[in-house]
């Protein structure tokens, strides 16, 4: 029994789901659930067959002794474990992108790349069955691992995927004109988002955000000068999450000894209605800014030169 379309399935664990096995010490295994098989571990083995037919939530003993909490992977479980193509967006970022880019039930929003499809999942979880999720990708390979991926999260019908979701093989600067859709949101995964701006600009209605992810900070930067040359978007925010684990013992209260710490920056921006720009914002740029080693955009009405000193 499942909750149509939303990847959250009750009732007993059934053949083909995946289960998430966690022993005393917090580690933890991913497996499909298959009659006949064995899962193996450096504490004997389990049965499949023994956890088949019961509710999730239950602890199982292996061969040689090993304790296992039982439970299907939540989508954060699911993503950072799924097999992948492509390096996945981390949980944090996708909570991000959700709640900053205001990703709403019905909403049309448009991704590239898919990656392994992780951010997918999530998306398709925020549009609802009546919204509509459109993504690109470039790579075939990455794509099927994608499409693999999202199939086994929510499921299939009669060997359809879920029906909110299309995946198109090719270049969304291409693919997206040629479509002549128009949409709400446009989510950019990709090496070169700013090649993708003038493309999103015109796909987006008035009030659409434009949301990209990127690891470096030559990407964050070239991203956000173009956006700010276009003219068509507000003034691009820019940001990064860290996540930090708390050890709570009794009075031994402490910050965790690791963390998620960088992963990506993101960037967001709303699109300005046509034939509309946004007011100049007057800003004084460090000195050296935009000095003969960058290489980007400069947005106009800067001051190149740094000001020169008082006596």
């Amino acid at each position: 029994m499942s909750h149509p379309w939303s990847g959250v399935r009750i009732g007993p664990l059934q053949e083909g789901e995946w289960v998430r096995l966690t022993d005393s010490k917090g580690r933890r295994n991913n497996f499909e659930l298959v009659a006949g098989k064995r899962f193996f571990s450096n504490r004997g083995h389990l049965e499949h067959d023994d956890l088949i037919g019961r509710d999730e939530g239950f602890t199982i003993t292996s061969s040689a002794g090993g304790e296992y909490l039982v439970f299907r992977p939540l989508l954060s479980e699911f993503v950072v474990s799924m097999p992948r193509g492509a390096a996945v967006i981390y949980p944090k970022d996708s909570a991000q992108i959700l709640a900053m880019a205001d990703i709403f039930p019905g909403a049309h929003v448009v991704e590239a790349g898919v990656g392994s499809g992780a951010l997918t999942c999530s998306l398709l979880r925020a549009v609802g069955p009546e919204g509509r999720v459109s993504s690109y990708e470039l790579r075939e390979e990455f794509a099927e691992v994608a499409r693999a991926n999202v199939n086994q999260f929510f499921g299939t019908e009669n060997g359809v995927g879920h029906p909110a979701w299309t995946l198109t093989l090719g270049d969304l600067a291409q693919e997206l004109p040629a479509s002549g859709e128009r949409c709400d949101r446009i989510i950019l995964d990709m090496l070169a988002p700013w090649a993708c701006l003038d493309a999103a600009a015109a796909a987006l209605r008035p009030g659409g955000i434009v949301c990209a992810y990127v690891a470096t900070t030559t990407q964050l930067s070239r991203f956000v000068e173009t956006v700010r040359v276009h003219g068509g978007f507000t003034e691009p925010h820019a940001w990064e999450s860290l996540v930090r684990d708390w050890h709570v013992e009794g009075l031994a209260v402490r910050p965790g000894h690791s963390m998620v710490g960088h992963t990506a920056f993101l960037v967001t921006a709303r699109r300005m209605a046509d034939g509309e720009k946004p007011p100049l914002k007057r800003r004084r740029p460090a000195p050296g800014a935009y000095g003969p080693d960058y290489t980007g955009p400069r947005p106009p009405g800067e001051t190149l030169e740094p000001e020169p000193l008082e006596d």
